[in-house]
């Protein structure tokens, strides 16, 4: 299914291909800020912004009907461009290495057509998020009172996905993403010459015992039917070859699928951290930060967006018990304020393989006109009454996989 004025394609094209030389990082994104809003305003939408700071909020009502939200994120990494695409990144160390300069297209085309045919009864609110990547400008729009400004019923949001070949659509009616916590360990021992190291304590040691008994949490501590990941992902200590230091620290990641699950890693990472440096007579400070929750479907919700998802590619371009990615989305705050959903959409061609952050990665812009007929799918049927017309029920999506 095509809804896609060809003309409004074309500037899509640009439009995302002009976000991406000019990528901007968490909470900085005041150009692309800018420019959603003017677009918006240009099609009569009315704007507000400020949420977050760069956040923009595009309200667009039809008569009397429900209201639900469409979120797409606008950041970009702190990341060196490689590739050598004519619209290269124009700020060194920061590309658009995720595709939201893709999302933020997608919404805003999808946008300018549901604001020319307003063929939907209720209110759509488009909401434009900052610093998705590590920052959490999802939970920050929310204290800053989106849904207390911007009431939403549902609350819907993608990622396009590389490993999934163009033209297809991903789903499931549970976790999508994983939580995404950080710690820090800070291991103090005390320095000495490094050729007398029985005269200090060194940090080392059980900074390295700490690193390998981190992974008999997820092996031994995790039940084998849940998910989880511990890594450590930087050591930092000393600074010449002749001096065991005071103090040597360890920084990493955890990902997991449940808040229980959530809870008893972070219990048992200070436990094994504390433990393993008091028997070496050290001590281990434990700095642990719960970031993101995980990001759990609605059932309900996740039926609608298989519904509309296979509404513009067919039965067989959608999955609908796809697992669940290690990866991790700030959409899962808003997920455990309003009811909603999180879909995968796939970007992978021959020319199109890299995987998100990787300084190689480039939006396939073939995926704009499935990406932007999906939001328009999603708010027609959702606020139209036609949810399941001519497509066997939201049901009968759900459980279909690749049904002709």
């Amino acid at each position: 299914m095509s809804v896609v004025d060809k003309d409004l394609l074309a500037s899509m094209r640009a439009w995302r291909q002009d976000l991406h030389a000019h990528p901007e990082t968490a909470f900085e994104e005041h150009r692309t800020s800018d420019f959603v809003a003017q677009e918006l305003a240009r099609h009569g939408i009315a704007v507000h912004r400020g949420l977050a700071g760069t956040g923009v909020v595009g309200t667009l009502s039809v008569g009397d009907g429900p209201a639900i939200g469409l979120r797409a994120d606008m950041d970009a990494l702190f990341l060196d461009e490689k590739g050598m695409p004519p619209y290269r990144s124009c700020h060194p160390g920061r590309m658009h290495a995720c595709g939201h300069d893709g999302h933020t297209v997608m919404l805003l085309g999808a946008a300018a057509h549901l604001a020319a045919t307003r063929a939907f009864t209720g209110t759509v609110h488009f909401i434009f998020q900052p610093a998705e990547e590590n920052e959490g400008g999802g939970r920050k729009m929310i204290d800053d009172g989106l849904f207390r400004m911007f009431p939403c019923s549902e609350i819907f949001g993608l990622h396009n996905w590389p490993a999934l070949p163009l033209g297809q659509f991903a789903v499931n009616r549970s976790t999508m993403m994983a939580a995404f916590d950080t710690f820090e360990i800070v291991v103090t021992g005390r320095g000495s010459h490094g050729a007398m190291p029985e005269a200090g304590i060194d940090p080392f040691i059980p900074a390295a015992q700490i690193v390998l008994g981190l992974q008999s949490i997820v092996s031994r501590r995790v039940s084998p039917l849940e998910k989880a990941v511990v890594s450590v992902t930087q050591i930092h200590g000393g600074d010449t070859w002749n001096v065991i230091p005071d103090t040597a620290v360890l920084r990493g990641t955890v990902r997991c699928m449940s808040p229980a699950v959530q809870a008893d890693v972070e219990g048992h990472l200070r436990r094994i951290a504390v433990s393993l440096a008091e028997a070496h007579g050290a001590s281990a400070d434990v700095h642990y930060q719960n970031r993101y929750p995980a990001t759990i479907n609605t059932p309900a919700s996740a039926d609608k967006a298989a519904v509309a998802a296979a509404t513009v590619v067919g039965r067989d371009g959608l999955t609908t018990d796809c697992p669940p990615s290690m990866a991790s989305e700030d959409f899962g705050y808003m997920l455990s304020e309003v009811p909603g959903a999180y879909i995968f959409m796939g970007v992978g061609d021959d020319d199109h393989r890299v995987g998100l952050h990787n300084p190689h990665y480039d939006f396939n812009d073939q995926a704009l006109e499935a990406g932007m007929s999906y939001w328009i799918s999603l708010v027609e049927q959702s606020l139209g009454g036609q949810v399941g017309g001519g497509q066997g029920g939201v049901g009968s999506a759900m459980q279909t996989r690749g049904a002709g």
